[in-house]
């Protein structure tokens, strides 16, 4: 009998070690809410539902705070303030509506200014929802407002300028992408170590589903048939973000012709080279300034800037034809031929 004592001390030891080795029962939780003019979602992958819900908690008031500093619309904003304050005096902001903004500039540089956060004085000339249009004259005189370079950013002061009365920056290019980043950092602070978080077309992954394979996400075709969402293809991804700029986001046709909300800071009308763009890259805020940057220049210009910084691409342009980059060949599935 002696003789078994320690046989069953082993057999317990054993098992003990087994069961915490065994892998972790985890669960999926999602959750959606208004923010930003736009429905944000946010899928985790964790223990327990109160470490969800804790996480998800923080995080949208994370996201929540931010669109406040930098809502457009919003006199109270942070960015209004910049705005009001344009060819007068600096405005001192927050270290979040700073980087963003430094951000902005730094896309809108290695662009050549393909995308431009000055772009706010065309912006306002057009009317989507209404199906209005401006004038030429209306947008040749708002153009000279355009130019990202009169923007006078103050790192020590925290403080930016708009050199020019009357310019007026609008973040709506980037800054869902940031947010995006803003809410992986807050999930991951509260210990949630894979997620997904989609704010609109721009999606922050990171780590694995609890299958350990990657995040699927689907890319929209821009020609659909349909009243239903026709995924052309699906990209595989973790720790990636990926964003998708559009002419079929917001849009009309007047006399034959589309008219959409991707502005050419350049000519101040829509620019007419693509249909789709989709960026892959670490950060949203990239993927999402940059899939605008690279819609405005065009396949060919875009493509080069893709591969210049880094980026995976894939571009479907006006006449329909697809343009990838080789390092996505290998993480994207076509559903149909485009």
């Amino acid at each position: 009998m002696m003789k078994k004592q320690p046989v069953i001390a082993m057999a317990i030891l054993l098992l003990a070690a087994l069961l915490s080795c065994s892998p972790r029962k985890e669960s999926v939780y999602r959750k959606s809410m208004p923010i930003m003019d736009t429905i944000v979602s946010i899928t985790v992958v964790c223990e327990s539902k109160e470490q969800a819900e804790k996480a998800l908690k923080e995080t949208f008031a994370a996201m929540d705070h931010f669109a406040g500093l930098i809502n457009f619309y919003s006199d109270a904003s942070e960015l209004s303030a910049i705005n009001r304050n344009a060819g007068t005096s600096a405005t001192k902001v927050s270290p979040e509506t700073f980087d963003v903004i430094e951000q902005a500039v730094f896309v809108a540089g290695k662009s050549g200014g393909a995308f431009d956060p000055t772009i706010g004085p065309v912006v306002k000339l057009w009317d989507f929802a209404g199906r209005k249009m401006p004038s030429g004259i209306d947008v040749s005189r708002a153009l000279p407002l355009v130019n990202y370079r009169d923007i006078i950013l103050d790192r020590k002061n925290s403080s930016v300028l708009l050199r020019k009365k009357g310019m007026l920056m609008d973040l709506g290019g980037i800054a869902k992408g940031y947010a995006a980043d803003i809410a992986a950092a807050s999930l991951k602070k509260n210990g949630i170590l894979s997620g997904l978080v989609a704010v609109a077309g721009d999606i922050r992954t990171f780590g694995m589903k609890p299958d350990r394979t990657p995040w699927s996400i689907g890319i929209k075709n821009p020609r659909q048939t349909g009243e239903r969402d026709e995924i052309i293809a699906k990209v595989r991804l973790t720790q990636k973000a990926i964003s998708t700029s559009g002419d079929y986001e917001r849009y009309f046709i007047a006399d034959g012709k589309r008219y959409h909300h991707i502005l050419d800071p350049e000519t101040g009308f829509s620019a007419e080279t693509c249909r789709s763009v989709s960026i892959v890259a670490d950060t949203a805020v990239y993927t999402d300034a940059f899939s605008t940057a690279v819609f405005v220049l065009g396949p060919e210009q875009g493509m080069r800037l893709a591969k210049e910084m880094g980026f995976d691409a894939l571009i479907i342009d006006g006449h329909g034809t697809t343009h990838i980059t080789d390092g996505l060949k290998e993480k994207i599935s076509f559903e149909k031929n485009t």
